[in-house]
């Protein structure tokens, strides 16, 4: 479930997204040790940044075999049974259609919809936990 989410406009990048969120993220979780991340936060930039920010956060990037083909399985990215995973919180936070659908003028208001939608899925799970 949602633990932690900010609002960007869309000209900022993944990685730059990404160091914003976990600078705000300080004092939330401190026993937070280890960020599994994709291709998309490989790099210096992100390790530095995020050396200031966190510097006992450890970082591993999770990359795809250059010999697979078609869909496969990343390592650590789906794991039986753990919490749910990004992709899998993404995609039933779209089955709600203020999310998906409309584009909200205030960073606020698309942060105050995806908190709503996150309840609703909390809700869900403890009401009809199967």
């Amino acid at each position: 479930m949602l633990l932690h989410a900010v609002v960007h406009p869309a000209d900022i990048q993944d990685r730059d997204g990404g160091i914003l969120l976990l600078s705000t993220l300080f004092g939330i979780d401190p026993f937070l040790e280890k960020l599994f991340a994709d291709s998309a936060y490989a790099g210096h930039v992100f390790d530095h940044a995020l050396l200031q920010i966190l510097p006992q956060l450890k970082t591993k990037i999770v990359k795809c075999s250059e010999r697979a083909n078609g869909f496969v399985v990343l390592p650590k990215r789906w794991i039986p049974g753990s919490s749910p995973r990004t992709e899998r919180s993404i995609a039933w936070l779209n089955r709600c259609r203020r999310l998906a659908k409309d584009w909200e003028n205030l960073n606020r208001n698309a942060l105050a919809f995806l908190h709503l939608a996150s309840i609703r899925l909390m809700l869900r799970k403890l009401c009809n936990p199967s």
